[in-house]
């Protein structure tokens, strides 16, 4: 890395510092965590899904399945048994500094629901899509529908702006970032709005008033 201000060697100005230790914000940091991360799963007997690196799984003795999942330094533990659980929080503290969370109650975005009673759980994003209707001010002013996307609302580049004024309108609104972030929830929680979302898509780059 360069030689940051006021701490330049004199004469060896034009010199760059060998990093020891990967420091947080730099390109090749999050690579770094990855691997001592990995390695560190990797010699503790569990393998990486091949399906996606950041999913890691061990069997058991008794035959179930231990499962961590990794979002850059969240971790997410599943299993039935708690005791195996805090086995692997007792081996991660050996090598990692650790804040336990306790019982998991979000993850990405995601509010995570358990009705033990009837042994289920459950993903919602309802903070979240509450959130996206107040950042793009359409909260309270919606209503609901029984389908995303009725059979006879059909979009077309026709409805893309074809005036000065029309751009100027269209300049103002997020309409990407609004189909960005409905993406998201299609893909986490929301699979029913994914043909809704095939089609507003297709007019990212030049959307208009009815697109919107």
């Amino acid at each position: 890395m360069s030689q940051p201000d006021s701490f330049k060697v004199t004469r060896k100005e034009n010199w760059a510092c060998k990093l020891k230790k990967s420091l947080y914000g730099l390109k090749q940091s999050p690579h770094q965590w990855y691997k001592r991360f990995d390695k560190f799963m990797i010699e503790h007997g569990y393998t990486r899904s091949q399906f996606d690196n950041y999913v890691y799984f061990r069997k058991l003795f008794n035959g179930s399945f231990i499962y961590l999942l990794l979002y850059v330094d969240d971790v997410l533990i599943t299993l039935k048994s708690k005791v195996e659980i805090d086995k692997l929080k007792a081996q991660l503290r050996t090598e990692f500094e650790m804040k336990d969370l306790g019982k998991a109650k979000k993850i990405l975005g995601m509010e995570i629901q358990r009705d033990r009673r009837k042994g289920t759980v459950y993903l919602t994003q309802t903070q979240y899509l509450k959130k996206i209707l107040q950042r793009f001010g359409v909260d309270g002013k919606t209503k609901p529908v029984s389908t995303p996307l009725a059979p006879h609302f059909k979009l077309s580049a026709s409805m893309s702006p074809c005036t000065e004024e029309k751009h100027k309108y269209m300049v103002q609104i997020s309409y990407a970032n609004a189909v960005g972030a409905l993406m998201y929830a299609m893909v986490c929680t929301r699979p029913d709005i994914s043909h809704a979302i095939s089609m507003v898509s297709r007019y990212m780059h030049n959307s208009g008033k009815g697109h919107w």
